[in-house]
């Protein structure tokens, strides 16, 4: 079946059928008015792409090099949280599926899979995303746990001082339907009676669902104890978070030029230029847009990736054309596992191979390398605003 998606809205169709309400708006959904997470769309129509035609390719090469780690394209899965209510094979499967296609996986603090068990089914490079939960204690022991595992990188978090407000999840209760507290959740079950397949599953799967790397000493998810919301580190913290971790550090969240200079002053290897897909903070500019402002401020001292609306092999393309060294997709592959588990993300894998190839052949572009500013047209805005003009 999943020979038949030809796209990620194909992806989206199918999960949105397949998952109950609560499910797939919580996937789906962002923060208050949605409209950081249009905007992240509406930007990649903004910019036009310029090829080489007349050029003769072949196949072209879309290999690249992520913080030494050699991916077989520009993209990798980005730290989606709650993954088991898209399908019990959560980042277990996700996990699996980038590693055969050669590609990077970044596990969500917030996963329903042990850091170690989603080690020991990865192939590719696996990065951890790390929030502040529990205090400094615990975010050590996560960081040593991933250190034991194989982990390379760790994936700092800037922009989740707390939750985005999310009206659809308010609307749909997420938070009794997808936390622990059933006997609030009454009035919402008619929802997830109109799936009883993911249901089946969400019952045999347990039905609280779990956060395995936020446990505390007596077995209760530290986020589910008293409320506990993920929380941000701060500039300040990089210190003994660099004491703590000895790899590669990336922080995510960077949105503009100064956060930029405060990450290279960090020590940081990479930069993930980030709105939590529109999550969070609402209203804020698209990822793409800000992309060629951080690029100009880290001026090649670190590496720059970018997420927020990659959808299309085109929308890669506009990215590494504007600086970035490749770019992780977060609601796609959550759309793919709700779908068809582990085969859909593998197939969405597959359709951003077929898709980069196709258009790198399109643009008369022999390798990703080729891809710069002189390929693309973008708004002169966005390259005015962080030099002054």
């Amino acid at each position: 079946m999943v020979s038949t998606f030809l796209n990620v809205e194909d992806f989206r169709r199918r999960a949105r059928w397949r998952l109950p309400k609560v499910a797939f708006d919580f996937i789906d959904g962002g923060a208050e008015t949605e409209s950081a997470v249009r905007g992240n769309r509406g930007a990649f129509a903004e910019v036009k792409l310029r090829p080489k035609n007349g050029t003769r390719v072949g196949i072209p090469d879309l290999r690249t090099t992520v913080l030494g780690h050699e991916l077989s394209m520009p993209v990798a899965l980005a730290p989606c949280g709650m993954a088991r209510i898209a399908n019990p094979q959560g980042d277990l499967g996700a996990a699996r599926a980038a590693g055969a296609a050669g590609t990077a996986f970044t596990l969500s603090t917030m996963s329903g899979h042990r850091l170690e068990d989603v080690a020991g089914v990865a192939a590719g490079p696996l990065w951890f995303q790390v929030y502040e939960v529990g205090g400094r204690p615990r975010v050590e022991a996560s960081l040593a746990r991933a250190a034991a595992a194989g982990f390379s990188a760790i994936v700092v978090t800037l922009d989740t001082q707390v939750s985005g407000h999310r009206w659809r999840d308010s609307r749909n209760g997420a938070s009794v339907l997808l936390g622990p507290n059933k006997v609030a959740a009454a009035r919402y079950v008619p929802q997830l009676l109109q799936n009883p397949e993911w249901l089946v599953n969400r019952l045999r799967d347990g039905l609280v669902p779990r956060v395995e790397n936020v446990m505390r000493e007596d077995g209760v998810p530290e986020y589910l104890w008293r409320d506990i919301r993920a929380r941000t580190l701060a500039w300040e913290d990089f210190a003994w978070v660099r004491e703590a971790w000895s790899g590669h550090i990336m922080v995510k969240g960077v949105l503009t030029a100064e956060d930029a200079v405060r990450a290279l002053d960090a020590g940081v290897d990479g930069i993930i230029v980030s709105n939590h897909g529109g999550r969070q903070l609402d209203g804020v500019h698209a990822t793409l847009e800000v992309l060629p402002e951080v690029v100009d401020a880290v001026a090649g001292r670190c590496e720059v990736l970018l997420d927020g609306g990659i959808r299309t092999g085109t929308d890669v393309l506009k990215a590494l054309a504007l600086g970035a060294k490749a770019v992780l997709v977060g609601r796609p592959w959550m759309y793919a596992l709700g779908s068809a588990g582990e085969a859909g993300v593998a197939r969405l894998l597959e359709i951003f191979r077929i898709e980069l190839e196709r258009d790198m052949q399109l643009m008369g572009c022999a390798k990703v390398e080729e891809l710069g500013t002189d390929c693309v047209d973008a708004p002169p805005a966005w390259y005015a605003r962080h030099r002054g003009v």
